[in-house]
């Protein structure tokens, strides 16, 4: 059994370095949200010197936020802001010899998309449009997933090793308490049920299926390289072998 491990990267929190070698695909921030050229190309430099695939990782133009507030853009501002981000960080990638993976939006972006169907296609035809080999990463068991995969895209369904979910699937809002997992011991034990029995607990206990081609770390959470590190080993002493998303869906 086969499964990616991806991380949030390239958003000026110091870790990237060290969650690098524990994570298969890398997605970097393209300068809205987070991030700038300096940091594109240091962190696209890390990623090859370690062999870890790169993604787009696409979000608000609003840094002061840290892209994760919602903004009320309409799907062809979504599709130019997200086309615009995915060519900045494909030429840079390019450029040093390497090639683009994925796309994977960020935050509010990526929340929204998840539920908002004109939103999530608006996405996923930029992806298209820069090229439809790109693999479109997207909440599992979202309708981002089906939009993707009705446009021809190939997808990888999301799960998130260090957040909550509610009952029906999707994430627990960082507002609330438990949101955000920070326990390395329990976050492990999650993710093999995940990527082993396809379900994952909710925050009240119910048992609920899961699709898991790629498992997110973020690279802001405080216990990251801890994190990354916990599960990475917990996987592989579980017989589940570590690969880049274009060589595990």
């Amino acid at each position: 059994m086969n499964i990616d491990i991806n991380s949030d990267l390239g958003e000026g929190v110091g870790r990237d370095k060290a969650v690098m070698q524990f994570i298969s695909s890398a997605n970097i921030a393209c300068g809205y949200h987070a991030g700038n050229d300096e940091t594109m190309d240091k962190t696209i430099k890390l990623a090859l010197e370690n062999n870890v695939a790169i993604g787009a990782h696409p979000g608000y133009d609003d840094k002061e936020n840290f892209g994760r507030t919602n903004m009320d853009l309409s799907p062809e501002e979504v599709k130019v802001l997200v086309r615009d981000q995915i060519k900045i960080l494909k030429n840079k990638v390019e450029l040093k010899g390497g090639k683009l993976q994925h796309v994977k939006a960020h935050g509010a972006l990526y929340n929204q998309a998840a539920k908002n169907e004109m939103q999530a296609r608006a996405i996923a035809e930029a992806v298209y449009e820069i090229d439809p080999k790109l693999i479109f990463v997207g909440l599992a068991n979202s309708l981002m997933i089906d939009v993707a995969k009705e446009i021809g895209l190939r997808t990888a369904a999301e799960v998130f090793a260090d957040r909550a979910y509610t009952n029906d699937g999707f994430l627990v809002p960082r507002t609330e308490i438990g949101a955000v997992i920070h326990d390395p011991e329990l976050c492990k034990k999650r993710v093999l049920k995940m990527v082993q029995d396809s379900v994952v607990e909710s925050i009240d206990g119910i048992l609920i299926p899961i699709k898991a081609d790629t498992i997110c770390i973020h690279g802001d959470n405080p216990q990251a390289i801890e994190l990354a590190k916990t599960i990475y080993d917990y996987l592989l002493g579980n017989g589940v072998l570590i690969k880049s998303m274009d060589k595990s869906i």
